[in-house]
């Protein structure tokens, strides 16, 4: 009895989740240990979304996100797919270089009082 394969679609998969990998991860908690250290920050969450993937930046963990640090690949060609969101929905730096849209959170803005 012979067997015959039958290929569905393209056979490019796309991945079920979006995730981070190792480097971004890295930096992004290098700023995370950062902003603790100044008391800052308290808490954060990391979803992975089928189309996205969001880190959470909570004050307390009780409350909304302070900021949202997102990763969508569907905007690698466009507009970059690191994006910082504040709590509004504004946006306040997006691009292709998570070290370059990291740079929003540099002691020098966020000086505390």
């Amino acid at each position: 009895m012979m067997s015959k394969v039958v290929r569905i679609g393209n056979g490019h998969k796309a991945p079920s989740q979006v995730s981070y990998d190792r480097h971004e991860l890295s930096l992004i908690l290098n700023v995370y240990g950062q902003m603790v250290s100044k008391g800052d920050w308290k808490d954060y969450a990391i979803d992975f979304l089928s189309d996205r993937c969001v880190f959470s930046v909570f004050r307390k963990a009780s409350e909304h996100p302070l900021y949202r640090i997102e990763k969508v690949p569907a905007l690698r060609k466009r507009q970059g797919q690191f994006a910082i969101v504040a709590p509004g929905g504004l946006i306040l730096k997006r691009g292709h270089d998570l070290g370059s849209v990291l740079r929003v959170f540099d002691r020098a803005r966020f000086r505390s009082i």
